[in-house]
């Protein structure tokens, strides 16, 4: 195996530097997307990027203030498409209900560091926040770069030259991921996959600690990564199925305390993976219950969706203001009469998901097994095939480490021979050009505004 990872292993990345080697690799193909997107010309496709300082000089006239005609500046080429609502949310708030479809922890973070960072030369307003938003989006995606290598090394190990490449490549399939340019945007997928990959390995550094016997070490890494874990919820709502892994660890201590007997360690470690799944629910009640106390605790008629069992705003608008915009799911590849240009390259990309869990790449930890990294995936993929829009399966798969271990491992795993493995890794070097280039056309798009970005 490991000769095969090393020949696939492109010369720029050393496993004896891998910071340095991600590092480079990163800030490359992060100047390469930004040089496409803002080589595009013009405003592309869709003008509503344009609008977005217009209505702001609109609103300075009128209050009688001195207008201001912001400039169609480089940062406002990386808002398309959903960023136009974050920067609009982080500049006046949750105006329109339907608005509250979008992350409320992602816009919430956007705002405040907008307000405390200084005023910069000719760039304010939605220019500023679209700034500030690709800077969280590009730091954000390179500390999810390093968080996913150090989880690679939990799963895989340090002292082997094979577990050291699986971890390097993992890593830079990060880099080079299919949600492509929606990583360096005013996006939550960036934010979402640091928050959701940093957990996984805090998570895994918990399990490992509970092993050896430290566990003060191991219950505050778990409770830190419940956090993580409420707060990437709060930025995109499908952070909740992380909470699979208290769920399941809380079985798997509760039929340890039935099979081993009641004992202070062992109920201590159970209040904690409660605890820790609890926090983890507040990301998506916190936000819920923002909303209610503005919709439906007011003087104003109450909206429909107050007097429901469990009400929810989130589930109100997309049924209610999105439901009409019909988007193409896996589903629609069956129907002829349905078209999408990315569909071959996102039924790849479910593949690799459901595949990874099918094959359920478990974590190991001495002599015990879990498989806590697939709890997550496995309604993702359902998830995936029923209701995502196309779209939105590449810009999430980044936050899930799991087929990118699958691709790995399954490449170069059972390779018997010479010839087979260098076989298998060019298979593995047309699939990355494949990816690499698909990321550019994706670049034009998204850069021209043009469907489907």
């Amino acid at each position: 195996m490991a000769a095969g990872l090393a020949l696939a292993r492109p010369r720029l990345l050393n496993p004896d530097n891998p910071i340095r080697s991600l590092s480079l690799a990163f800030w490359l193909w992060k100047a390469l997307l930004f040089l496409v997107i803002i080589g595009c010309p013009g405003p592309g496709y869709d003008t509503s990027t344009g609008l977005l300082p217009y209505q702001e000089s609109a609103a300075s006239d009128a209050r009688g203030e001195v207008i201001r005609h912001a400039p169609f500046s480089f940062p406002l080429k990386l808002v398309r498409w959903d960023s136009i609502y974050f920067v609009h949310i982080v500049r006046d708030g949750y105006v329109f209900e339907q608005e509250w479809a979008f992350g409320y922890g992602y816009t919430r973070i956007l705002s405040f560091l907008t307000s405390v960072l200084p005023q910069l030369s000719g760039l304010d307003g939605v220019a500023k926040i679209a700034l500030v938003a690709s800077a969280v989006s590009h730091i954000a995606h390179y500390v999810s770069i390093l968080a996913i290598y150090g989880l690679s090394v939990n799963i895989f190990g340090h002292g082997t030259t094979s577990g050291r490449l699986i971890s390097l490549l993992a890593a830079t399939l990060h880099i080079i991921c299919p949600a492509g340019a929606f990583l360096s945007a005013p996006y939550g997928e960036s934010l979402f996959s640091f928050l959701n990959i940093t957990g996984y390995y805090l998570y895994s550094c918990s399990l490992l600690d509970a092993n050896t016997g430290k566990r003060a070490s191991s219950n505050a890494k778990m409770l830190l990564a419940a956090a993580l874990f409420s707060i990437a919820t709060a930025v995109r709502s499908n952070g909740i199925l992380s909470g699979a892994l208290f769920a399941y660890d809380a079985l798997l201590q509760l039929r340890k305390i039935i099979s081993q007997g009641i004992s202070g360690g062992s109920v201590l470690r159970l209040g904690v993976i409660v605890v820790g799944g609890c926090v983890v629910a507040l990301g998506l009640i916190v936000p819920q219950w923002i909303a209610y106390t503005a919709f439906c605790m007011s003087d104003e008629p109450l909206r429909p969706w107050c007097g429901q069992l469990i009400p929810s705003i989130y589930g109100w608008v997309q049924v209610h203001y999105w439901s009409e915009c019909r988007v193409p799911t896996v589903l629609d590849i069956f129907q002829p009469a349905s078209f999408y240009p990315g569909f071959s390259h996102v039924v790849l990309v479910v593949s690799l998901l459901s595949l990874g869990v099918k094959y359920n790449m478990a974590i190991r930890y001495n002599n015990s097994s879990t498989d806590t990294a697939c709890g997550a995936q496995w309604p993702t993929c359902v998830m995936a095939f029923t209701s995502y829009h196309v779209q939105i399966i590449n810009r999430i798969s980044s936050g899930y480490p799991l087929w990118y271990w699958y691709l790995i491992c399954q490449t170069f795993g059972q390779a018997a021979d010479s010839s087979r493995v260098a076989k298998r890794s060019q298979t593995f070097t047309i699939a990355i050009q494949g990816i690499v280039i698909y990321a550019i056309v994706q670049a034009v798009l998204f850069g021209s505004f043009l469907p489907p970005a």
